[in-house]
């Protein structure tokens, strides 16, 4: 459970978040957070309530609002993830999510860049007694942007004793990427690591030229996984394939899919190009106050209960 102070940090995190995005054009939305369908994704086991699912991302109705009309959004919400627990992961956490119309995945890294160096900013004027370890100008990161720029294929190349095809093929990309990769990335400096494979796609667009990658990055500070942004897939009927495929996976695995999300599905043939990138938010609070656990950084952890 977080003490005054703690709690007086996050509510200033959130505030220069809020502020960055206003001051930036962005409008903030809200959406809900039980849902009768979401995301079919077979490595995520969602949260069951009273028959509907509690969201583990906003992503399918924001872009909904994207469609409709709206051309910069964010949101600030709780997420959940069944079974999501240790150092960097809690099954409720809370997400910042948005999204920009006409843009693509390098539009997003800038926005990071910008969104960093102005939280940091704003935190050390309204907050001046703040220790920030890991950011601190004499042995921590340096915000200056533009910020490294890696390919997943060279980070494999640098880090891994495998290549990335060889983990791609012997099915141990996260394994490989968690234990021999991770830990390199983002020491000095915020690093995106990008152009994922296409087979990591998710809900990103392919590469043009390079089809075999996506146009997908992860932000990486002091070793952690911190935001995961892409030029959105906007082909309802590609996008129809890769949820079938995932729902086979789901159920595979012997869990019962939540369905094909229909609704998002008509919405995405109106929406002719965007970009969009979740951030965890509990993970930069956990970087900004110098802690070890997530759990450390949010006003209720389970084991306050």
């Amino acid at each position: 459970m977080l003490d005054p102070q703690g709690l007086r940090i996050r509510a200033a995190l959130f505030s220069a978040v809020r502020l960055f995005f206003t001051a930036n054009g962005f409008l903030e939305v809200d959406t809900p957070i039980r849902q009768p369908v979401i995301i079919p994704e077979s490595n995520i086991i969602p949260l069951a309530a009273d028959g509907q699912y509690l969201q583990t991302s906003p992503e399918l109705c924001m872009k909904r609002i994207l469609a409709a009309g709206c051309s910069r959004i964010f949101q600030i919400c709780p997420c959940f993830r069944k079974d999501e627990r240790g150092r960097r992961h809690l099954e409720e956490f809370t997400m910042l999510e948005w999204y920009r119309r006409d843009a693509d995945y390098h539009a997003l890294m800038t926005d990071c860049e910008d969104l960093l160096q102005s939280v940091v900013g704003r935190l050390a004027e309204i907050l001046p007694d703040l220790s920030v370890p890991e950011m601190s100008e004499s042995g921590g990161l340096d915000l200056a942007a533009p910020w490294p720029r890696l390919t997943v294929e060279e980070a494999f190349r640098r880090y891994s004793p495998l290549s990335l095809d060889q983990a791609m093929a012997g099915d141990c990309f996260e394994e490989v990427l968690v234990e021999f990769v991770e830990p390199h990335l983002g020491v000095r400096s915020p690093v995106f690591l990008l152009d994922y494979p296409a087979e990591l796609a998710s809900l990103a667009r392919k590469k043009a030229e390079e089809p075999a990658r996506a146009e997908r990055f992860e932000l990486y500070l002091n070793g952690i996984e911190l935001a995961n942004g892409f030029s959105e897939l906007t082909d309802a009927d590609e996008q129809r394939q890769r949820f079938r495929h995932e729902l086979d996976l789901i159920e595979r695995s012997g869990r019962r899919p939540a369905g094909m999300p229909e609704r998002f599905l008509d919405d995405l043939d109106r929406l002719p190009s965007a970009a969009g990138i979740a951030l965890g938010l509990d993970r930069l609070l956990m970087l900004l106050m110098g802690q070890h656990e997530i759990s450390e950084v949010v006003s209720f952890a389970p084991e306050d209960f």
